[in-house]
């Protein structure tokens, strides 16, 4: 198979990782992808928010099957275009990406598939979301469009509640509409199934770290670190969140003349009244999709080509035994204002069963150096969480570049749950 990988973050620098094993491949291509990428596949000047070029480019060389990373391509209309072009892709239709696109859309469908969920209002004007932040004091604020990971934010004071409001108002086009709900208490976890439109497969359930700093504190991020599996949710429960979350929700964007083909994700609050949704993405999370994909015990493409051509078989997906773990390493001032062009070194030591996924690196003048916020996401498998977590911070300790910054706790809560 000849196999498009759309993005250029460690997201996508794990799906061509995970591409690259697979007997079924020919020829991949990363458009634009990164250094990271340039050792599997074939780096190509592509804007993947250039639909036209993107199906171009597809029929030019014959591509078998195109896999979109990020959300942007797909609230551009790239599935769209390809599927319009005859070409199969994973990911879905614009009309089915609202479900990221639009938080309120996304509560929307909730509703509709009676998926459970935090209570909200939608507002899009700031005064009244204000006031309605400041009488409920705590409350979980959040732009309705796409914000790169960063426009939510959970106030605990009607002072923090209201200046969240203004914050989030203030982001432009994403913050034109604003979704404000209840503070749910519980562990977080995310759920990725893959789809076909109808059917689904489960991959395990992960934990993301969203905020910059230990002990989740500071500003929110795209992504701190993850693991998976949690224990927080175990299989039968897991299961259960495919029935009562994923096939209804399935079902509902079917009926809107919208299937959703490609990966639906569910962040959880897995409250004492049982999980209720928080979000929905369009896409593989990141920095989920690192670890998730290096726990996966089978080949991942006839997967994702299934799911675009309407022909998954649903069924209990191979996994290895253990843990992975993933700590992401980001640069100085990240996330309000990253460093670039800090020279990287040390990637030749790392260890043994040490995987190294790129995002925001660049090669200047033969050199390694930060292009971005997060710089690369070090993850390792383990028959534990704790050995797999020592297996990862032995590789951070060999990862070196000014600045360099990270959270020492992934994995940590499930560690106090005595996993």
């Amino acid at each position: 198979m000849r196999v498009l990988v759309l993005g250029s973050g460690g997201r996508e620098h794990a799906l061509a990782w995970k591409v690259a094993q697979s007997p079924l491949l020919t020829k991949l291509w990363c458009a634009p992808g990164n250094p990271g990428t340039a050792s599997l596949a074939e780096n190509v000047a592509l804007s993947p928010e250039d639909p036209e070029a993107v199906v171009a480019f597809a029929r030019t060389q014959k591509v078998d099957l195109v896999v979109v990373g990020p959300e942007a391509p797909l609230m551009a209309g790239v599935a769209d275009a390809l599927g319009a072009a005859g070409v199969p892709c994973f990911g879905p239709v614009a009309g089915a990406a609202r479900v990221e696109g639009s938080k309120a859309f996304a509560k929307e469908v909730m509703a509709a598939a009676g998926v459970p969920a935090a209570a909200s209002e939608t507002f899009t004007d700031v005064a009244a979301a204000e006031a309605y932040a400041r009488a409920r004091g705590q409350v979980v604020v959040k732009a309705d469009g796409l914000a790169a990971g960063k426009g939510v934010i959970v106030a605990r004071s009607a002072e923090e509640a209201a200046a969240a409001v203004r914050e989030l108002a203030a982001l432009g086009e994403a913050g034109k509409r604003l979704v404000l709900e209840e503070v749910l208490e519980g562990e977080e976890v995310s759920v990725i199934a893959l789809c076909d439109g109808e059917r689904y497969v489960l991959l395990p359930p992960a934990q993301d770290h969203k905020r910059v700093g230990e002990g989740d504190t500071g500003p929110n991020t795209g992504g701190m670190g993850a693991y998976t599996p949690a224990p927080f949710l175990t299989p039968a429960a897991l299961a259960e969140v495919g029935e009562s979350v994923i096939a209804p929700t399935l079902a509902v964007m079917r009926a809107r003349g919208t299937p959703f083909r490609g990966a639906l994700y569910a962040g959880l609050m897995l409250t004492q009244a049982g999980p209720r949704v928080l979000e929905f993405n369009a896409r593989f999370g990141d920095p989920e999709t690192q670890v998730l994909l290096m726990q996966l015990a089978e080949d991942v493409l006839p997967l994702l080509d299934a799911c675009a051509r309407g022909q998954l078989a649903p069924r209990p997906l191979a996994v290895h035994a253990g843990v992975t773990v993933g700590v992401v390493l980001a640069a100085h001032g990240y996330p309000q204002s990253p460093r670039k062009g800090d020279v990287i070194s040390g990637l030749e030591s790392v260890g043994e069963g040490v995987q190294l996924f790129h995002a925001g690196t660049t090669r200047r003048d033969g050199a390694l150096v930060t292009s971005g916020g997060r710089v690369m996401t070090v993850c390792a498998r383990g028959a534990t969480l704790v050995e797999a977590r020592e297996r990862a911070y032995a590789g951070v300790a060999r990862v070196s570049f000014p600045g360099k910054h990270f959270r020492r706790d992934i994995g940590a809560r499930a560690l106090a749950e005595g996993s």
